[in-house]
């Protein structure tokens, strides 16, 4: 069983709701959101996490970069799409593939990088908050 390993950019909220499910999945899409784009590589992420995120009201002033493996054999079958210069690549999963997209998820999603904007201000749920000031940037 080869998997890949792909990275996602999220705020607050979404992080929130991927750690209410366990560490298992990511929630499904907005109405106004048709495909949920995992990015390709952790200097992508990172840089939608820092520059997008952080300064972001609807993000919670938080940027979080998630990595998850999935089964690659399952990853083949969407398009991946660069949307700017050579490291903006992202794998393009419409929004109607997501449960599924989540069924294929190798173990937790794992946050490896927070990024917080100066007006941040900490999620109530205390472990969370703990989490995040782990890795506090």
């Amino acid at each position: 069983m080869r998997t890949t390993t792909l990275y996602r950019p999220v705020g607050l909220k979404e992080l929130e709701l991927i750690k209410q499910s366990g560490w298992r999945k990511f929630p499904p899409r907005l109405e106004w959101q048709p495909i949920f784009y995992p990015v390709l590589n952790h200097k992508y992420a990172a840089q939608i996490a820092s520059e997008w995120n952080a300064p972001d009201e609807f993000s919670g002033y938080c940027g979080v970069v998630t990595e998850f493996d999935v089964l690659e054999s399952f990853c083949s079958k969407f398009t991946v799409r660069n949307v700017g210069g050579e490291m903006h690549n992202e794998l393009w999963v419409p929004a109607e593939e997501l449960e599924d997209f989540n069924s294929n998820i190798i173990g937790p999603i794992r946050i490896v990088e927070v990024y917080l904007g100066s007006s941040f201000q900490q999620p109530a749920d205390i472990e969370l908050a703990n989490e995040l000031q782990k890795f506090k940037k």
